[in-house]
Order: C-alpha cells, then structure tokens, then sequence
C-alpha cells in the first residue's frame, strides 16, 4: 500500500531554561524548571511549585527496551535527543521513522495544567506558545505545532487562542479534567467552545492534563496507567450529557494518548444510559449522545491493533494514529515497520486515512 504517515500526537521537550528567559519578568524567579535529585533519587527532576516532581528522561525515552528503562530514567538532559532544541535534527528523527510529519503538543506543560497559581500557569502556557511557533516555522508542513491554553479567565483562554493562531499554532490543549466545581458543561466556558468553533482550532484533551495535577507515581505506575483514560471519558460523557455538543456543532475535540478501543463500549453505555436515565435530569438532546461523540470527537492511539475491529463502530475518518515521539511509549525509530507489520489487515481506505490522511484534515497538513 502507498501511504502517507503522520502522527496525530508528538510532543515538543522544552529545554530546561526556556521558562524563565521567556516567562513575565514577575514570574521568572518561579518559573518551571530541573533539578538534579529528587528525596534521593537519582537522575534530572522537573518541578514547579505544587506540582509533583517527575524525571525529565521519560520525555525523551523512545527506542529504549522496558529493561532498559528504569535506568535510563536515571539521567537527564546530557541524553536527550538534539532535536529537543534543533528542528532541522527533528526532521531527520521523521524521516528515520518514515514519518511525513508530526502533530506536537508540549511535555512538560502537561503537567502545569495542575498548577494552583492560575496566572502562573498562563504566562508560562504563554512562554511555551512562543517558543513553540518559533520552532514549528522552520517547516511548518511538517511540524505543526498545537499550543496550550488555560480557562480560569475565559476572555483571555479566547485572547490567547486568538494569538497563537495567529502565530500558525493549529490548535490547542486544555484541561483534560477541568476544576470539579466548574466542569466543561458550564454555561461560564460557551464563549470559549464559539471562538474555538469559528476560528477551527480543535481543542485536546490529553493524559496528564487534570486540573488536580498529573498523579504520576512511579512508585505504584502499573496502576496509575491503568487510570489515565478515565477522566478523559468523563470529560467527554459531560460534554455530551451536558449538552456542549448540542450548543457547539463545529467544535471539535480530540482525545489525545487516551486509546481507541474503549470508545464502542463507551458509546453504547452513553445511549443505554440516556435511554434509561435521562428524565432523572431533564436531558433533552437531539441526536443519541453517541453521534455527538462521531461529530465532534478526533481520537489517537499508539500501538493497538484492536482499532481494526472497532472502527467501524466509530467515524474512521475520526481515528488518528500517532507515535508520541519522543516519550517513552512510542515506536520510534520503527513506526514504519510496525504500521506495516500491525495493520495489515485494515481496508486501505481506512489504514490510509488513520495513519496519515484523517489528521492531515484536521489540522489542515498540505
């Protein structure tokens, strides 16, 4: 089969001092940043005020073995890749892994999401967006940068998505789990959902990316990755039930490193519930709650092969494949090959639409 790859999920890694060279001056003597050593253990931390510090290695941990992981999550920055800094060295990382181009989200930003200092969180979100136009521009057709905006003050999440598009950012992460006392049914966040609707700015919502903070523990890890895609179906079962979706026709949401294969259950269980609960609260909704999801909702995935037996449950022009490089669960530098020896089995409109064709639609990739 001929087809073009694309990753629908690829993160930039910050380098350790952009916080502070680009942050609000008031904010500089706060700003995120490593530290070697964390109560004992070895290896480079990130840390920022409340945020649970976490090895910076896992950012940049593709190509390694699971043996040879625990160790290498002992060292820092003196490995990482070049193309952390260097886009010209990022391409050449495509090309070693047969890719055409990547959709990039940040790294350490995720986890800034947690932070309770909300002004905080905006200049450096507004720091990371700067640092991240300028390295997309050296070839934004093949990297294509996706910023980060945070919602406490709705007029300015709108300010600052209005900005980054402007500086060719293709679209934007927010809270994968907003605050429990506002969730993204709040009549508060309309605005937002219409400015992202008009300008065609897809908003994610990726793992880590709770308001109450990342909850990584390397400690008890099999469990906490067990947990990851939880929020986001509740983010998104309150979105529906909460009538977003209704409101907001054109907006368009992408689940982001939360799997695919879950999503037939998950919309079923959406429609019986809403068959069998919905005069409980007075749900009205025009369509079944499962057809908003197919309208509206972008997901990726990494290395599940199950997709091929779902997608035709879902929208397959709505499955995006991704290698998340340069984390720690990613393919890299064998996508290629592992595409060819996984997928195989997909009809070859669909395989070329999820490796490549449906993400080059979404964020407008030529």
């Amino acid at each position: 089969m001929a087809y073009r790859i694309i990753s629908g999920d690829s993160h930039f890694v910050e380098p350790p001092d952009m916080w502070a060279e680009r942050m609000d001056k008031k904010f500089r003597d706060r700003a995120p940043h490593t530290v070697e050593g964390n109560n004992g253990k070895p290896g480079e931390f990130f840390v920022c005020e409340n945020i649970t510090p976490v090895p910076v290695a896992g950012f940049f941990g593709s190509g390694k073995s699971a043996e040879e992981l625990p160790a290498h999550m002992e060292k820092g920055f003196s490995v990482a890749p070049k193309s952390v800094w260097d886009p010209a060295e990022r391409l050449k990382d495509q090309d070693k892994d047969g890719v055409s181009a990547e959709a990039m989200y940040t790294s350490m930003g995720m986890l800034l999401f947690g932070l309770e200092d909300a002004e905080l969180r905006a200049s450096a979100f507004s720091a990371f967006n700067d640092w991240a136009s300028e390295y997309t521009s050296y070839n934004p057709n093949r990297l294509i940068g996706l910023g980060a905006v945070t919602l406490e003050d709705i007029p300015a999440g709108i300010a600052e998505l209005e900005r980054i598009a402007k500086k060719g950012l293709r679209g934007a992460l927010i809270w994968g789990a907003p605050p429990e006392d506002r969730p993204y049914s709040h009549p508060d966040y309309d605005p937002f959902w219409a400015a992202a609707s008009d300008m065609n700015m897809p908003l994610s919502l990726h793992i880590l990316t709770s308001r109450k903070g990342h909850g990584i523990d390397f400690s008890n890890i099999l469990y906490g990755y067990m947990s990851l895609p939880q929020e986001i179906q509740l983010t998104l079962a309150d979105m529906v039930f909460g009538s977003v979706f209704e409101r907001h026709p054109k907006l368009k949401i992408v689940s982001a490193e939360n799997d695919v294969s879950w999503l037939p259950h998950f919309l079923y269980r959406l429609d019986h519930g809403y068959d069998r609960l919905r005069h409980f609260q007075n749900v009205q909704l025009t369509m079944m709650p499962s057809e908003y999801i197919k309208r509206n909702v972008w997901c990726t995935f990494q290395f599940e092969d199950t997709w091929i037996d779902t997608y035709k449950r879902l929208d397959a022009t709505k499955i995006m494949w991704s290698s998340d490089y340069p984390h720690t669960d990613s393919p890299w530098p064998r996508s290629a090959e592992y595409i060819e020896e996984n997928f195989s089995d997909a009809p070859e409109d669909v395989l070329t639409g999820v490796v490549g064709g449906n993400a080059a639609a979404l964020y407008g990739i030529n």
